[in-house]
């Protein structure tokens, strides 16, 4: 593997005083503020090993971009033009050197070669470590329409390890009834029929992993999503297709390993927070999990998830 560590995760928001207070107040996440690439003060929360750092739109610490929502993610690399070498020999290419957040250089992962994915090389950051109920990051979620070429750059070029692999389907059962005053009740169940699905793998970096998903169908054979009710399978892959379809493929989301999702949904729910959820649902890998509104963090997604480790 490249570097053993995740630095930090990126996250762009229109509303960054909005964002802080919520990763603060509510989530229990220490603050740091860092300078950034153009100099001023970017607000990094600590989470687990790893962080989250906020950029407004436009700050050239996220090329630019006016789009909210999770922009790259960072590993940790005392030295990361060495490491940017050792990524070349791999055969991922690397961008020129760019100023790092906290300090020093960093460089950028190809995007052809991480298939969308923007990943950079950064100099590891010196933060408190946290202390509440937020564990770490579960996973950083990535929506792509090539799940095995992105598990192949970064499990077979970069050397990351693959956690895990699973499916996620939800199907639709009709059951005919046939009632009769003679010959009673008749029930026959007609065949499943999908109604939406995706294949994931889970790549681990640090003390975390990439949740890299690939919806079964896109463009107009993509499920229906209902906006402002509660999620479900078909829900979530028809968003994470529709995101790939209008974006590109990418990263889309981060959850936040807790003891208690239910729990987790109460407090941001007590706070006056906009939820997705209301209440645990069933997610990958055995773990029940729930939405913040993308609103309540000025654009960015997250999920809690809470889980055993096996």
């Amino acid at each position: 593997m490249l570097t053993s560590e995740l630095a930090y995760v990126a996250a762009v928001t229109r509303d960054i005083d909005a964002a802080a207070a919520v990763f603060t107040n509510v989530l229990d996440l220490p603050r740091t503020d860092l300078p950034g690439p153009d100099g001023q003060d970017v607000p990094v929360f600590s989470v687990g090993r790893s962080a989250l750092a906020l950029f407004e739109p436009g700050d050239p610490g996220v090329d630019g971009t006016d789009r909210t929502g999770i922009h790259h993610f960072a590993l940790a690399a005392s030295d990361p033009a060495a490491v940017r070498d050792a990524a070349a020999a791999a055969g991922v290419g690397a961008g020129a050197s760019r100023a790092a957040l906290g300090g020093g250089e960093a460089f950028d992962l190809d995007p052809a070669e991480t298939r969308g994915v923007l990943a950079r090389l950064s100099p590891p950051l010196d933060l408190p470590p946290p202390s509440g109920w937020v564990e770490r990051f579960d996973h950083i979620g990535i929506s792509t329409n090539d799940c095995a070429g992105t598990e192949a750059c970064f499990a077979g070029k970069l050397g990351y390890e693959v956690e895990s692999r699973q499916s996620d389907v939800e199907v639709s059962i009709a059951v005919e009834s046939f009632t009769s005053d003679k010959y009673g009740i008749v029930y026959h169940n007609r065949p499943p029929r999908r109604v939406g699905g995706g294949r994931v793998v889970f790549i681990t970096i640090g003390d975390t992993e990439l949740e890299v998903i690939e919806p079964l169908e896109f463009g107009p054979d993509a499920p229906d999503v209902q906006h402002g009710e509660r999620g479900d399978t078909r829900q979530d892959m028809g968003t994470l297709a529709r995101y790939v379809d209008r974006r590109g493929p990418g990263l889309h989301h981060v959850a936040f390993k807790v003891p208690d999702a239910d729990d987790a949904l109460r407090r941001a729910r007590e706070a006056g927070c906009r939820m997705i959820d209301d209440r645990g649902r069933p997610g990958s890998r055995r773990a029940m999990i729930g939405f913040i509104h993308p609103a309540a963090l000025g654009g960015i997604l997250v999920h809690f998830d809470a889980r055993e480790e096996i």
